[in-house]
């Protein structure tokens, strides 16, 4: 796969690309889309060619039982090979991305008003899912220490209120890039049965993972934690098919499951044909192979964004551990939020995601996608250097 090859996707309706201007003021004809987390990348052939199958024999009705087994089967495969991941196929559903997921876990497992902790800095729309549904979202600061996010827990006991009923985890973290130790994920699965709360372990990013380090799915981390646990994973960040709005919500305990199967089944909920179709493709050797090859392109830019970005006085990339997601910290620089946006948003031309719509702790920090041609990062680089040229 040829990753250096360039996609335009201006006027393809990508809401990455062609909504720049409407939300950052960056225009969409010279401007760097850096916010959506897609990536400018052609899926794998394996998928193309699926797609293709489809489109040539012209009907698009409902699948069978022996697509959604083969569906599972794939899934399945995926986890064990790539992961060491033993899935029952009867523990895994799927949701209209994960998104959806965790609202139905919200759903099924919870009340209005039930607090779900989160540890903040974190990907934005648990809130906003959270909020929408009538609970309280219950905001855990993680702790910045030498570069790399940890979990507090000492101080968590004494945020909590005793109305909290859901964890969610996102594992490796987005936005800060860490993967998660076996320890780290031991303790919070101890702190959850200490505050009685249910894990829901969104693990999207678990393909991505840089040289030299290793994520740990939960259930291997903490076997003893199936009780308690959710796991949602999906195809969509791996292969960049995130318009399919495809994800599995995998659920190791009968008990959980049944609980969610019969609201599932309430609100009629079932997969689509095109997003089966993908992940089944994905999910196989020639799958593997092309993440294999993307894995160390993303690395490559990693570097090249974090080096450039941190000859910036008072810039300090969070050196990404996982995903294609950088964490900048631009509160050294002195600037107030509002500067540091005008400079990145209509000096560079550039549209990241500001870093307070992740919760507490992510005031004076911007996410950038890095998941683009290496043209781009060098581009996105050499424009933020010069928008911050007068503190060089």
């Amino acid at each position: 796969m040829d990753f250096d090859q360039p996609i335009d996707r201006r006027g393809s309706l990508s809401e990455k690309w062609d909504d720049t201007e409407g939300r950052y003021g960056v225009s969409t004809d010279d401007g760097i889309a850096m916010w959506v987390a897609d990536t400018d990348f052609a899926s794998p052939e394996c998928i193309q060619d699926a797609v293709r199958k489809m489109l040539d024999h012209g009907v698009y009705g409902y699948l069978g039982r022996d697509a959604e087994r083969q569906y599972r089967a794939a899934i399945c495969w995926w986890m064990q090979t790539r992961h060491n991941w033993s899935v029952d196929p009867a523990a895994i559903f799927t949701a209209t991305g994960l998104g959806n997921g965790v609202g139905m876990v919200l759903d099924a497992f919870t009340k209005p008003g039930d607090g779900v902790v989160l540890f903040t800095p974190v990907y934005h729309s648990f809130a906003r899912i959270t909020r929408a549904a009538g609970r309280k979202v219950v905001e855990c600061p993680l702790v910045n220490e030498n570069g790399r996010y940890k979990m507090d827990f000492d101080a968590y006991d004494a945020i909590l209120d005793g109305s909290e009923k859901i964890v969610i985890f996102c594992s490796p973290h987005n936005p800060g890039g860490a993967v998660w130790t076996k320890d780290e994920q031991r303790q919070l699965v101890a702190f959850c049965r200490k505050h009685d709360l249910l894990l829901v372990a969104d693990e999207i990013h678990h393909d991505l993972v840089m040289p030299g380090h290793q994520h740990i799915p939960m259930p291997l981390a903490a076997p003893d934690c199936d009780d308690i646990l959710i796991m949602l994973t999906a195809p969509s960040k791996t292969f960049n098919i995130a318009g399919t709005h495809t994800g599995n919500v995998i659920i190791p305990n009968p008990g959980l499951r049944a609980t969610y199967a019969a609201r599932s089944t309430a609100l009629n909920l079932s997969s689509n044909s095109f997003g089966t179709t993908m992940t089944t493709a994905a999910y196989s050797p020639e799958g593997a192979a092309w993440v294999d090859e993307l894995v160390p392109y993303l690395n490559a830019n990693r570097i090249a964004f974090e080096d450039g970005l941190a000859r910036i006085p008072g810039v300090k990339p969070m050196r990404l551990q996982a995903t294609y997601l950088s964490w900048i910290d631009f509160t050294d620089t002195g600037m107030s939020t509002d500067e540091v946006k005008s400079r990145i948003n209509k000096t560079a031309r550039i549209a990241p995601n500001y870093g307070e719509t992740f919760g507490l702790g992510g005031e004076g920090f911007m996410r950038f996608n890095l998941g683009t041609t290496r043209a781009n990062i060098d581009k996105a680089v050499a424009r933020l250097q010069d928008a911050f040229s007068d503190l060089q």
